[in-house]
């Protein structure tokens, strides 16, 4: 099997908003990682305080140390969604708030993620995307259904129109790999939220990748393919960049 080191970095911005109602958060150590985004929705900075709780609660929940096959992403996120609603329960001012999110594991072997409402994962290997998460919108829905192709869900009239997110009413039905992912050196992961991915195409964050030497630089490389496009509306954007690259210790 084998073992992979990680390095990240981060990017988060508040664009042309008065506020920034993104959330970030990182714990590595020898064990394994946790790497959080949220957007947060909702009036009177409620989205900012959704968001914040997403990441605390999956941060201090989640350890990846312990195996993956013993992480149960569904339980965590059902944890941050009852933390949530807790708070709306204790504040009406934040009875509207929620978030998406999403989140990865690993611990060194293996990789797991969920994610809730249009929060991306975007997994490279071989510097190509092997995997991109389908967002929790109404465009999305469009797109499953064959109505609308898969490059114009940036475009879309609709693209803001959530279907899933912590902290509303429906049951949470997040998505969830059926098997973690195992790691091959080389690979590399981008968590962001909407307002990054909407300015930033699939194809610039593979050139971006190819020109990068480390992931500091590849965050760089895809804001610049941003600030290219930003527009007086501009959302706030967040990414988060792992690169996994064989342990010295693996044989």
């Amino acid at each position: 099997m084998t073992r992979c080191d990680f390095i990240s970095a981060t990017l988060c911005k508040a664009g042309a908003r008065a506020n920034n109602e993104d959330a970030y958060g990182v714990r590595e150590d020898d064990d394994g990682g946790v790497w959080v985004v949220a957007d947060g929705l909702g009036g009177h900075g409620g989205g900012e305080v959704a968001a914040r709780i997403a990441v605390e609660t999956l941060l201090g929940a989640l350890d990846p140390g312990a195996g993956l096959g013993s992480v149960d992403l569904m339980a965590v996120l059902t944890d941050a969604a009852g933390a949530i609603r807790a708070r709306q329960r204790a504040e009406p001012a934040l009875s509207g708030m929620r978030t998406t999110v999403v989140v990865l594991a690993s611990d060194g072997e293996h990789a797991l993620w969920a994610h809730l409402g249009d929060s991306r994962l975007y997994w490279f290997r071989a510097g190509r995307i092997l995997v991109q998460t389908e967002d929790h919108s109404v465009p999305q829905a469009l797109v499953r259904a064959g109505e609308l192709a898969p490059e114009a869900v940036r475009f879309h009239e609709d693209r803001n129109r959530l279907l899933r997110t912590l902290g509303d009413e429906k049951p949470l039905r997040p998505g969830i790999p059926e098997a973690p992912l195992a790691l091959v050196d080389g690979d590399a992961c981008l968590l962001c939220s909407d307002g990054f991915w909407e300015s930033v195409t699939e194809a610039e964050m593979e050139v971006s990748l190819a020109k990068a030497g480390d992931p500091g630089q590849w965050l760089t490389l895809m804001e610049k393919c941003l600030r290219g496009r930003t527009h007086p509306g501009q959302d706030n954007y967040t990414a988060l960049a792992i690169w996994f690259e064989r342990s010295d210790a693996a044989p």
